[in-house]
């Protein structure tokens, strides 16, 4: 049976769509380009492999297209008879999500995590700037982000997604020096990954570091595809701290090549 990077069944007999699928999660997980083309190949190969048609529908989703994000997610919903009852679940929450059902999410997320804990892509739509607990308007959202990675720490050790998320959680919650240690080892892990760059941009920012910072983006900047969903915002933080230096043009000049929307490198 096929198995995902966290070794959860797929309910798929397409080996190729499988191993596109892990390649779309992962760039999905990292904040990297390339997770739309690696789905759309998995779909390609097993046109009913539900996972993969609900993966591409949270991408579209993510770009802003919602009548598509809502269509592939009817899809996967059909498709996902006949698929395990994990997969069906997520299915279900994904298409929460899309649909603008935060509260039926965040609640069906949670008890999924319970049977499911090493459902990654579950786990991260809780979690970060714009995740569910954050619009959750819930005061405490910091710390359930926190409280939530901790409980489920133990099943993912030195995974590098979970370390990346973990570590901009207790920057989140104000853990500071914590935050920025997991930030810098998920980087070590893997450094094709936005979301532990973004981490660490930020607390470094937090912590006044801001010589370290801009030393980190504009070593780690040049490798980071301008498609990918956070380019123009890792590009902000390096202009700041360009401002912090007293650059202002290169700053300036940051933000005519990486920032401005004329440039069009920025999703809609």
């Amino acid at each position: 049976m096929n198995r995902d990077r966290y070794d959860l069944p797929l309910t798929t007999a397409s080996d190729r769509a499988a191993a596109h699928y892990r390649e779309g999660v992962d760039c999905m997980l990292s904040a990297w380009h390339g997770a739309e083309d690696a789905f759309d190949k998995a779909i390609a190969e097993d046109p009913g492999f539900a996972l993969a048609h609900i993966g591409r529908a949270r991408l579209h989703q993510l770009n802003m297209e919602g009548s598509k994000a809502r269509a592939v997610a009817a899809q996967a919903r059909e498709l996902a008879a006949g698929a395990s009852p994990r997969e069906k679940s997520h299915v279900e929450i994904m298409a929460a999500v899309i649909e603008s059902k935060p509260k039926v999410a965040v609640t069906g997320a949670e008890a999924h995590l319970e049977e499911y804990p090493r459902d990654a892509q579950v786990l991260s739509i809780l979690l970060g700037a714009f995740g569910l607990y954050a619009f959750s308007g819930r005061p405490d959202h910091d710390a359930a982000k926190l409280a939530i990675c901790e409980r489920h720490a133990r099943h993912y050790g030195e995974d590098w997604w979970f370390v990346s998320y973990l570590g901009w959680s207790h920057t989140e919650a104000g853990n500071l020096s914590t935050g920025r240690t997991l930030s810098e080892r998920a980087m070590g892990l893997r450094s094709a990954n936005a979301n532990a760059a973004h981490g660490l941009s930020h607390a470094m920012f937090e912590q006044g570091d801001m010589e370290a910072s801009r030393g980190f983006l504009s070593q780690w900047m040049p490798a980071h595809e301008r498609q990918s969903f956070l380019h123009g915002h890792l590009a902000w933080h390096g202009a700041l701290t360009l401002l912090d230096a007293g650059d202002p043009d290169g700053a300036l000049a940051i933000y005519e090549q990486h920032i401005k929307p004329a440039a069009g490198h920025i999703r809609r």
